[in-house]
């Protein structure tokens, strides 16, 4: 199966990484279901600004925890520089 890493801009410019087999799915749970990421009680998620496919599970698990370790500024240089941006 085709797993994706993303990164979601909130509307209160945080950033907030995760993955999923369905991106589209994935941001509408967030916008108001039970399913959504306690992340986002008290904020709202705008929009995916960046997303890798082609990652396995285990793959995918791994690079969402390497970009979480990563500063808010090391971040935004990715989302700069990134041929990943949405």
């Amino acid at each position: 199966m085709n797993w994706l890493v993303y990164i979601i801009q909130c509307g209160d410019g945080s950033l907030y990484t995760g993955v999923t087999t369905d991106i589209n799915r994935r941001l509408e749970e967030h916008r108001g279901t039970k399913k959504a990421a306690k992340y986002f009680n008290g904020r709202t998620p705008e929009r995916v600004v960046y997303s890798e496919n082609g990652h396995s599970r285990s793959s995918a698990c791994k690079r969402e925890a390497a970009i979480k370790k990563l500063s808010r500024q090391q971040k935004l240089e990715l989302l700069q520089s990134s041929e990943h941006k949405v």
